[in-house]
């Protein structure tokens, strides 16, 4: 959230930081300045165990600053099976076909969507798993957006994203504005909501909080309009990295070593139940895995099945999204209103990273 955005910023600034820190890939690393602050790991040999897949995200000015801390991330619906199976539902291919399931739970005792808007980072799911659809139809749209070419606002499967959003009001619990993130997995455990739209990083919150019922969990892609080509749209882990002006640089180095290693993943694996794939060459799931992370394989097993969220391919990402999407989810603004705002609110940060075109 932006109060951890601001730590490490501030401790960047001020000269102040650790030697190792933990911080976002994708467009976020770009804009704590990288190649002032952060240790070129380019020619390491620890960085052949990474998959180029995830360099690409930790690169800037032709140099590569991070390791990958965790597995990938899935970005879509997680859903409970158990009321699937008691309402007779299931899985949906398109939107449509979601939107009818929702319309089956309403006047039921089960919520059909869960919204969590009292942390406010999650109300911005349906938005932003949405981009494998935006990319089916618009392959340029990363390269067009960061270049100013394209908007949110004026691209029709772009602003579809918003719409899908909107047209979710009044599918949610009341309290959405007051339920946490926390309360939100318990809902959805317990069966007491049958959606929420989700990174499946929730899947080891539920292992840890609900371990008796984490089997009933189940996880589909956000589906486009078209039944034939329902894909997944991927976060890459968050990265280690290492701060440039640390003392102890070959001690840091060591541990990254570690880190992006078949080894470090199996201690992760151990004490924290995996997300997703690791983008470390040779590193497996776990057997045990539940089957919620398997509900994402058949994605990354076939391709052209995935697709990296968009903050992963453009660096333009403005701070305002979760504040937009909470209004446009709770009825308080009409979807296209929100992303001819949200075009004002990326431009800002365009023009702070200094970008061609705005």
């Amino acid at each position: 959230g932006g109060e951890g955005d601001n730590f490490v910023k501030t401790r960047l600034a001020t000269g102040d930081m650790n030697d190792i820190f933990f911080y976002n890939s994708g467009s976020l690393m770009q804009a704590i300045n990288p190649e002032q602050n952060l240790l070129d790991l380019t020619n390491e040999p620890f960085m052949d165990n990474v998959l180029e897949s995830f360099k690409s995200v930790v690169t800037a000015g032709g140099k590569v600053f991070g390791v990958p801390v965790g597995p990938s991330v899935g970005g879509g619906w997680l859903y409970n099976k158990k009321v699937y199976e008691e309402h007779g539902l299931s899985v949906p291919n398109t939107w449509d076909e979601l939107m009818a399931n929702l319309d089956k739970l309403k006047g039921t005792d089960v919520t059909p969507i869960i919204g969590s808007y009292k942390d406010t980072w999650t109300s911005q799911l349906i938005v932003l798993a949405d981009f494998f659809n935006v990319l089916a139809e618009e392959p340029d749209f990363p390269d067009d957006y960061t270049a100013n070419k394209a908007k949110y606002s004026d691209t029709p499967a772009a602003l579809r994203s918003f719409q899908k959003l909107g047209e979710t009001v009044g599918y949610y619990n009341e309290d959405l504005m007051a339920t946490t993130y926390d309360f939100a997995l318990s809902m959805l455990a317990e069966g007491k909501g049958a959606h929420y739209p989700m990174l499946t990083f929730a899947v080891p919150v539920i292992v840890q909080n609900h371990p008796d019922l984490i089997d009933d969990i189940g996880f589909f892609a956000q589906p486009g309009d078209d039944p034939n080509n329902v894909g997944l749209t991927v976060w890459m882990p968050g990265a280690a990295y290492i701060y440039k002006n640390t003392r102890h640089p070959e001690e840091a180095k060591m541990f990254l070593e570690f880190i992006a290693s078949v080894e470090g993943t199996a201690v992760i694996s151990e004490v924290s139940t995996p997300s997703g794939p690791y983008v470390i060459k040779g590193a497996e799931l776990p057997e045990d895995v539940p089957q919620v992370v398997k509900d994402m394989l058949p994605y990354f097993n076939t391709e052209g099945k995935t697709a990296p969220a968009l903050e992963f391919l453009s660096p333009v990402k403005g701070p305002m999204l979760e504040q937009l999407t909470v209004e446009v989810g709770a009825g308080m603004r009409p979807a296209e209103e929100a992303a001819a705002l949200y075009d004002q609110d990326v431009a800002k940060q365009a023009l702070q990273l200094g970008l061609e075109g705005w």
